[in-house]
């Protein structure tokens, strides 16, 4: 198992080792002690799976005071995942970063507490688990708009199908002063 830091270390895609012969695959997808190693030490506490149809897109998701770690993984299609960093004060305050996740690849993406989380389907429909640190609280959410022109994200539809919710998400500025706040490492 390879854990990949990206562009923000922060965020860490898991590359599983995948034992493939002709009856079909192996791997493992969570070993604790493995994630200790690789750089993330997390304690889930609720686990979700969702089905979305090509260029469904959902995010960006996060919250506030109740923050989540996420760890995500595509059971069966593939998505392309993004993280933005919302921790005020950060280095890399509203910068993002992706991975495309699919069944084939069987990559996951760890996005810690701090960051908002969403993905976009490329495949006809996509299977997508992944496992929070903290459990969802509806009066705790913060949805920013995945369009945002302060973050930039490059999305790969250009017309992608929003939940209501995700059509009413908030823009940064809005939204800005419920982010949370960066603590360096040592500090927390």
């Amino acid at each position: 198992m390879k854990f990949v830091p990206l562009a923000i270390p922060d965020v860490i895609v898991v590359e599983p080792e995948i034992h493939r012969d002709g009856r079909g695959f192996f791997f493992e997808t969570y070993h604790a002690p493995k994630y200790r190693t690789g750089g993330i030490d997390a304690v889930f506490v609720q686990d979700n799976i969702s089905r979305s149809v090509r260029h469904t897109l959902r995010g960006l998701h996060a919250q506030g005071t109740r923050p989540q770690g996420k760890l995500i993984r595509v059971v069966a299609g593939e998505i392309l995942d993004v993280a933005v960093d919302i921790r005020r004060g950060s280095p890399t305050y509203l910068r993002h970063v992706s991975a495309t996740l699919s069944d084939r690849n069987g990559h996951a993406m760890w996005v810690p507490v701090g960051f908002a989380h969403g993905f976009c389907v490329l495949s006809d429909t996509a299977d997508v688990e992944y496992k929070c640190t903290d459990v969802y609280d509806p009066k705790d959410e913060l949805r920013l708009r995945h369009d945002d022109p302060q973050l930039g994200i490059r999305w790969p539809t250009s017309a992608p199908i929003l939940s209501s919710k995700d059509l009413s998400a908030l823009s940064v500025e809005a939204l800005a002063e419920r982010f949370p706040a960066y603590a360096p490492a040592g500090q927390r």
